[in-house]
């Protein structure tokens, strides 16, 4: 039995379905389905049960022996949370039990951590899962904070020699792309944003840029698709021994002006782009640069690569966004 926690989210609706795809029929879903419209992530799923994150705890304990994995996706994911302990639970003490409950069963555990525990980026985007480095770090909101706490307190757990599931790894997902985020409302990706405004020669907005060295639209990320993110996480559930605290991203920083064009080309025309004026409420906390140093997880054995930003974009845009059936 495998376990997905936001397993009807973006990125836990993506694992079963490729967990389906790879023959596992014994998948049990995590999640608050609620009245977005998140459901439909999951309509052409078959698990074996879909449970409230309430009852989770109790499903492990009756289920132990059962199961052999769990993906832990559920978690508050908007940058713009204001509250503290809403997050606290969701992001750090259910991720706790979640860890202490597979340690004491041997079941492995992936979890997604985030790279908004870099701030912004000045000390780099280093995943060598060193203490001392991690503590220099400062999220620029909540969310990062409460992602940031766990991975310094999985670290501290390991540092006292205290028990630890058999495998694990904790991803630092960056600008993660792709079918199934419609739910997420002003969280989605860009791409799928611009697909949804888009009416030709209709020019796309990006922000202006507030920081020297960075041209209007220039600011950058590293974009991954999410098909690439599922393939490294199921890869390291089945590596046989723990990964770390790991970056997930290309390893390769691409400017919004690049996606934007990608997009629109997607969609069969010719890109027109237009500048305006960031939200003063997101300037203090906006990233200009992200990449994913990768030498980790390519050190662990990974070498399948990933999908370039044209490549995936297009992808996404073609085989979902324009389809008449959007949803994994």
């Amino acid at each position: 039995m495998i376990i997905v926690t936001g397993g009807a989210g973006f990125i836990g609706s993506n694992i079963v379905a490729a967990l389906e795809a790879a023959g596992h029929d014994d998948i049990v879903i995590s999640d608050r389905l609620r009245s977005d419209g998140k459901w439909r992530n999951i309509a052409k799923r078959m698990p074996r049960d879909i449970i409230h994150p309430d009852t989770l705890a109790a499903y492990i304990e009756t289920h132990a022996s059962r199961i052999t994995a769990i993906y832990h996706m559920g978690a508050i994911s908007s940058t713009t949370a204001v509250d503290g302990e809403l997050v606290l639970q969701s992001n750090f003490s259910l991720s706790v039990q979640l860890w202490q409950a597979c340690a004491r069963h041997g079941i492995t555990l992936i979890y997604a951590s985030s790279a908004a525990t870099y701030g912004d980026g000045d000390e780099g985007f280093d995943d060598s899962n060193d203490l001392a480095a991690m503590q220099l770090l400062r999220p620029l909101n909540l969310y990062g904070w409460s992602k940031w706490l766990f991975d310094c307190w999985v670290l501290k757990t390991i540092k006292r020699g205290e028990p630890q599931p058999p495998v694990w790894s904790g991803l630092r997902f960056f600008n993660v792309y792709g079918p199934n985020e419609y739910h997420k409302g002003s969280m989605q990706s860009l791409v799928s944003k611009i697909v949804a405004g888009h009416r030709p020669g209709q020019a796309v907005k990006l922000f202006k840029s507030y920081k020297a060295g960075f041209a209007d639209g220039e600011q950058l990320r590293d974009f991954v698709h999410v098909d690439d993110v599922v393939s490294v996480m199921i890869w390291l559930g089945s590596l046989g021994r723990p990964g770390g605290i790991l970056n997930l991203g290309t390893g390769v920083a691409r400017s919004f002006h690049d996606l934007a064009v990608a997009a629109v080309r997607a969609c069969g025309d010719d890109p027109v782009i237009a500048f305006v004026e960031m939200p003063e409420s997101i300037r203090s906390q906006y990233q200009y640069y992200t990449k994913a140093e990768m030498s980790r997880v390519q050190g662990l054995g990974y070498n399948r690569g990933f999908l370039s930003l044209e490549a995936g974009v297009t992808d996404y845009v073609q085989s979902y966004l324009l389809a008449p059936d959007r949803y994994r």
